[in-house]
């Protein structure tokens, strides 16, 4: 079966990600429509290609061998947003942040909580992300799944959503999503945003290579109520260093592509802050990042 136009043979990753490391996808495209993405869904399932898609890219890591399969990043109407009364409409691949922005200049409110996520829409969905107390299952109407069969519309309850998860299969895709939000003073709005904004300034890594939050917050009860990040700060975690990759100094929670790090070398930094959390507390931390390809966990990440 022929590639569809478009499709890119061999295509660089790491560029597509905000830590900027892994290796090169087999085949790539950017559907701008429905049916490009369905059309390409097709393809890839009729030559039992594995499927990825890449939003933002800021919670994503590629492996260094790179991904045997169709990756895909969402553009043209599929990246779109739009206002319908009071709701908001956005593509698959319209980035939360600029989708908050917009709400609060049209006075929508309830989507302020994306302006620090920094994520696509379907990615938010297929995440279920949230931030500062801000939850998208509230906001989030309905999702146009697309598959190689169509296009399924599913409302919240049917996403399965748990802490950080959905029930999105592999080779199912956000093209569309619909958030209801409510009317309020763009001013307020845009006041609540920026306060949102500035706590993020002061307590997470910017300007630098690196991705979000890299594991869960764990639910064991060892943990005593801290958080991932605190968890591995009082591990001794905090500017931890393997290769080019760094434990941020500023969010021990963080990953930084400190000086040419490789993917491999991320996946060493991440075992051994799970190991001492682990010999510390007995917590065990899950990733939160997102592995795209095949990629050897290092020895020891079986806890």
């Amino acid at each position: 079966m022929t590639a569809p136009a478009g499709a890119q043979p061999d295509y660089p990753l790491a560029r597509l990600t905000t830590v900027r490391t892994g290796g090169p996808a087999d085949w790539f495209a950017r559907p701008e429509s429905e049916v490009e993405l369905r059309e390409l869904l097709a393809w890839a399932e009729g030559e039992g290609l594995d499927l990825g898609v890449i939003g933002s890219g800021s919670n994503l890591l590629v492996a260094d061998a790179g991904f045997r399969g169709l990756a895909l990043k969402l553009d043209g109407e599929l990246a779109t947003i739009e206002r319908e009364g009071e709701r908001l409409l956005c593509g698959g691949g319209a980035r939360l942040p600029s989708a908050s922005a917009k709400a609060a200049r049209w006075g929508l409110a309830g989507i302020e909580f994306g302006v620090n996520i920094p994520g696509t829409a379907g990615g938010a969905v297929k995440m279920n992300a949230n931030a500062y107390g801000g939850q998208l299952a509230e906001v989030l109407e309905w999702v146009d799944v697309a598959t190689s069969a169509g296009i399924d519309r599913r409302e919240p309850e049917r996403l399965g959503f748990a802490y950080r998860s959905s029930n999105l299969g592999p080779s199912e895709v956000v093209a569309r999503a619909s958030f209801r939000l409510r009317p309020d003073e763009p001013a307020k709005i845009a006041a609540r945003m920026e306060e949102m904004r500035g706590r993020r300034r002061e307590a997470q890594p910017s300007g630098i290579r690196t991705f979000g939050s890299t594991f869960k917050n764990p639910e064991d009860e060892r943990a005593e109520g801290r958080s991932a990040g605190q968890l591995l700060e009082a591990a001794g975690c905090r500017g931890l260093r393997q290769g080019g990759a760094r434990f941020s100094e500023v969010h021990a929670n963080f990953v930084e592509n400190a000086d040419g790090a490789t993917t491999a070398e991320i996946l060493a930094l991440m075992a051994e802050g799970r190991r001492r959390v682990h010999d510390r507390t007995g917590v065990v931390l899950e990733p939160e990042v997102q592995v795209l390809g095949e990629v050897e966990w290092p020895s020891g990440w079986d806890l």
